[in-house]
């Protein structure tokens, strides 16, 4: 298992991508793949870094563990802001024209879809969102 503790700051979503494709390409990840999980990770760090904490800012951990049988990534997105369950709410409706549907929501959506699994939980003042990603 490997461990990042960033400051939840927009400016250093470069340094979460460099730790998880560091080893996504140390996996021998396809692209494809990658670039999924790249699209996942931006989403859920940027939604961390908006959203979680005050103005005074606070820490997120990113946890990755690698699990065989069939080979998959786990990524757990860790922080101590407000708690917020992003599944809790509904999927946004497709068929509604972008423009008359209401902000939010299709970030997460697009996780939901690219990934093999996505979790919440709220455990010990923290929020823990995890996703997994079949790499083989």
């Amino acid at each position: 298992m490997k461990e990042l503790d960033i400051t939840a700051n927009r400016e250093k979503l470069s340094d979460v991508l460099s730790f998880v494709d560091a080893e996504l390409e140390q996996l021998g990840c396809s692209m494809r793949i990658q670039t999924a999980i790249d699209v996942a990770v931006e989403e859920i760090f940027v939604n961390i870094s908006s959203y979680a904490y005050d103005s005074e800012g606070g820490v997120a951990t990113i946890r990755m563990e690698v699990t065989d049988n069939p080979i998959s990534i786990i990524i757990s997105f860790i922080d101590g802001g407000t708690p917020y369950d992003p599944l809790a709410k509904p999927d946004p409706d497709r068929k509604i024209p972008v423009r008359e549907r209401k902000k939010g929501g299709l970030g997460i959506y697009m996780v939901k879809k690219s990934m093999d699994n996505i979790s919440y939980e709220y455990k010990d003042g923290k929020n823990i969102l995890t996703i997994k990603k079949l790499i083989h």
